[in-house]
């Protein structure tokens, strides 16, 4: 399962990262690592962006970028 179809206010694990190499070492450097918690807290009526709390920081993310992005 993605990060895109999880349910709001659910927290997962980070499993891995799939997606293009820039990309994913980009939002590795924004904490999103192998087992790190990871919840959605908001999604727009269209679901795009999402915003994400990871590592304790509330961030917005493409539905395309947490799509690259894999939880337990």
């Amino acid at each position: 399962m993605t990060l895109s179809n999880v349910a709001v206010s659910q927290w997962h694990r980070i499993h891995r990262l799939e997606g293009p190499d820039t990309e994913c070492e980009r939002l590795q450097d924004l904490g999103f690592t192998p087992g790190e918690p990871v919840a959605v807290v908001r999604s727009t009526p269209l679901g795009d962006p999402l915003v994400v709390v990871v590592r304790g920081t509330q961030l917005a993310l493409r539905k395309r970028e947490a799509s690259w992005i894999v939880v337990e």
